[in-house]
């Protein structure tokens, strides 16, 4: 099992209908084991854990606002959905650079007692600094298939009357986070990133920090970016909805 590593690759997102959208950008993204971070944080020169460094993992990142205990948190969002919490936690996101990160989705893998994987949970966020966790067991470790609604609002180009399809290969050499929103059995948007591993350690992260310099503030400048690309293309924006009383939390 790999407790630490970045994955570099591509994230693509393509839209369908109303109009056809695409876009497709290079990133890497950060898969820590929660109860390795201490020790990353004493072994990197360039990696933090809840501190300010080039790069850094912060609980407080994760879960709604005031969030202290993170893995408690993960264990409560298993055990709300019926799963024995189990061992190992693991999360692949963007990692903080120069103490800045946006996370619009955090995919956890959770493993039993025996380190095989048996939940996973997407935690998504807005721009609104909302956030919301989709929660599912898995039956298959090499290709994990979730099918739920959507209960949270994420894009303004985007209604809620849709559900999403998640397909994940989880963490190994490569790793594959892929999602299919539809409405009423028709495809609306295809998102996917894929990345291969390298080890993480000092060299790995000042190579990836030139390579992309500013990434996560990349993110969000992207984001708005395409927006402006689809508002220009004649795609209506949609009222930002009020926050849902099934779990979905305010950051601020």
């Amino acid at each position: 099992m790999t407790r630490a590593a970045l994955y570099e690759g591509w994230v693509m997102h393509r839209r369908l209908q109303p109009k056809v959208h695409r876009f497709k950008y290079r990133v890497f993204s950060l898969l820590v084991d929660l109860d390795a971070l201490p020790a990353l944080d004493r072994r990197l020169r360039l990696f933090a854990w809840n501190r300010w460094g080039l790069f850094s993992f912060h609980d407080r990142d994760h879960g709604p606002a005031g969030t202290t205990d993170l893995r408690g948190w993960v264990d409560a969002q298993l055990e709300g959905a019926g799963i024995a919490p189990g061992g190992a936690k693991r999360v692949l996101c963007y990692p903080r650079i120069l103490g800045y990160t946006f996370n619009p989705l955090s995919v956890w893998f959770c493993d039993d007692a025996a380190g095989v994987l048996k939940a996973i949970i997407y935690e998504v966020h807005n721009t609104y600094d909302e956030g919301h966790c989709y929660v599912f067991p898995v039956t298959d470790d090499t290709l994990a298939r979730h099918d739920c609604a959507k209960d949270f609002y994420v894009s303004p180009f985007l209604t809620k009357d849709h559900r999403y399809h998640f397909r994940i290969a989880p963490p190994d050499a490569r790793v594959a986070v892929a999602i299919n929103e539809t409405k009423n059995g028709e495809t609306i948007l295809n998102a996917s990133f894929v990345g291969s591993r390298q080890a993480l350690d000092d060299a790995a992260l000042l190579s990836v920090f030139f390579r992309y310099p500013l990434m996560t503030l990349k993110v969000v400048v992207a984001i708005h970016f395409e927006a402006v690309r689809l508002m220009l293309k004649g795609i209506r924006r949609q009222p930002h909805a009020p926050l849902a009383e099934n779990g979905t939390w305010n950051r601020t």
